[in-house]
């Protein structure tokens, strides 16, 4: 499926951030998705870390909640959008100011991500169920009914079942 700017790739750079564990995962995550970082500050890993851990429970949430979630995000993140021509790159938004620095640029573009999300296809975002496994993930599945993080974590969860109904069986 395929998301506005601000919902799709900036949607995936909020599940990387969510999913990190380290600073230079989290600046993979935002490369990884189209961001133009080219490094982070120790002091800026510690503060975006702080976010994603903001935004863990959007993932995690009921679909009704989050639209409340997301704009509590927003309020803090959220500058005046304008539409920015840089790097060569077509006219594109932007929410964050130009000034802004690595930080306001995460925090504005995965609010905003979030929230276009959210209105779009709010039942587009989730946590793995697998059990022990806490790994958010944004579905971009054609039928959108995503359940697991990955292919290895179904794979687990569906092999347990099959030998549970071996047993009883």
């Amino acid at each position: 499926m395929h998301f506005n700017p601000y919902g799709g790739p900036a949607a995936l750079v909020a599940a990387d951030l969510v999913n990190a564990g380290s600073a230079s995962e989290l600046l993979d995550g935002m490369v990884g998705n189209g961001m133009s970082i080219a490094a982070l500050t120790d002091d800026e890993a510690t503060r975006i870390a702080a976010w994603a851990h903001r935004l863990r429970p959007v993932f995690a949430a009921d679909v009704a909640d989050r639209p409340a979630l997301v704009n509590d995000l927003l309020s803090e993140a959220a500058c005046r959008p304008y539409i920015a021509t840089h790097d060569g790159k077509p006219p594109h938004l932007h929410y964050s100011a130009e000034d802004a620095g690595p930080v306001g640029r995460v925090r504005a573009y995965t609010a905003g991500g979030l929230a276009h999300l959210v209105c779009e296809a709010p039942d587009r975002l989730g946590v793995c169920g697998r059990e022990g496994c806490e790994t958010a993930y944004v579905d971009t599945s054609r039928n959108g009914r995503r359940r697991f993080c990955s292919t290895r974590c179904a794979t687990r969860v569906h092999v347990a079942d099959h030998r549970a109904r071996q047993l009883t069986a």
